[in-house]
């Protein structure tokens, strides 16, 4: 997207310079915890979440490496949502007064932080009126394409066959289905000839379709950035 400078690239460094390992299923901040740090996603996968009233979890979002982690515990007191490592992760915490100084050393650095929270927010509109609007084969599809894209991001060879790395409940938590309504719909898509899944992985066989079926817009094309500022 856009091509770092020696120094910015040695500024982002220093924010990974302390590692901390999780688990699959470790709990890296809960919601209403102090929001004291924020963290690099090194390697692995998380997710964000909140609670509901019902009990119920909505996942939000899915973090991939090189993802910036609770970065609203800049402007709150107490974290916003509940992040959760869905593999063996790696971890760099540093505290805010150290992106401050980053910031304001490197302002480009912060227009591209800016981007990606916008990008952000836009997939996340995106997905919350797909929940109210679109039926759950849909919301399925969307979420198989957008996993397959993130992957593909970290790994150039990813053409149209992937890993999941996703439980069906956690595909539900995601979508606002059931794991048994996420099944109906992935044997109806692999039915439809929009997909093939054998151990553990996905393969798209008619991306063309699945993009259709999902209403899939991909809010990482159309980008434009020719405002940033210019690298210090």
């Amino acid at each position: 997207m856009v091509m770092l400078t020696t120094a910015e690239q040695a500024a982002l460094a220093r924010l990974e310079e302390r590692e901390r390992q999780l688990r699959r299923g470790a709990v890296l901040l809960r919601e209403r915890d102090p929001a004291g740090e924020m963290f690099v996603l090194k390697s692995g996968i998380m997710m964000s979440s909140v609670m509901l009233a019902d009990g119920s979890r909505q996942i939000l979002r899915f973090h991939f490496a090189g993802d910036m982690l609770a970065v609203a515990n800049l402007v709150y007191r107490e974290a916003t949502e509940t992040i959760t490592a869905l593999s063996p992760c790696t971890v760099c915490p540093f505290d805010r007064g150290l992106f401050s100084a980053l910031i304001a050393e490197h302002p480009r650095i912060a227009a591209l932080v800016v981007v990606l929270n916008q990008i952000e927010r836009a997939a996340l509109t995106d997905r919350l009126a797909a929940l109210g609007r679109t039926s759950a084969k849909a919301r399925v599809a969307a979420t198989l394409i957008e996993l397959r894209n993130r992957r593909r991001v970290l790994d150039r060879d990813i053409t149209t066959r992937f890993t999941l790395g996703l439980t069906q409940e956690e595909i539900g938590d995601a979508t606002g289905l059931t794991a048994v309504h996420v099944n109906r719909m992935l044997r109806q898509l692999e039915d439809e000839g929009m997909i093939a899944r054998e151990n553990g992985h996905v393969t798209f066989t008619d991306e063309r379709a699945l993009t259709r079926a999902a209403n899939f817009v991909d809010r990482y094309a159309g980008l434009d950035l020719g405002w940033l500022p210019a690298a210090r």
